[in-house]
């Protein structure tokens, strides 16, 4: 049940970072932290959907670790991003919400996952 929530909300989010990275290379002209949101920013949902066919419990809570840690990431370059002026407070209060989401989310999988 979670693990569908989460694949959505991933999914979802990473169709967001796509549409910022476009919009940052192409309006902003900003290469480099367009390309490292974009790998952060989409790694989060490929590791949540590598874990749905995990080989054990272990390897599922691994998967969903890394999605943890490039979840992490991704919110430091959005920061980055609005610190600079580069992207507005409306535009980083949305993706950091986002983002925020689908890290809590995760937390309390794993957590589930590991009777904790």
């Amino acid at each position: 049940m979670s693990d569908s929530v989460i694949f959505t909300l991933s999914k979802r989010f990473a169709l967001r970072i796509i549409k910022l990275y476009t919009y940052l290379r192409d309006e902003k002209k900003e290469y480099v932290i367009s390309r490292q949101i974009y790998r952060s920013g989409t790694s989060i949902g490929a590791n949540i959907s590598e874990s749905i066919y995990a080989q054990s419990d272990a390897d599922y809570i691994s998967k969903l670790k890394i999605a943890l840690k490039e979840g992490s990431e991704t919110k430091y370059w959005l920061e980055l991003l609005f610190e600079s002026g580069i992207i507005s407070a409306e535009e980083f209060q949305s993706l950091d919400n986002d983002v925020k989401t689908i890290i809590g989310t995760t937390v309390n999988i794993i957590n589930k996952k590991s009777g904790k």
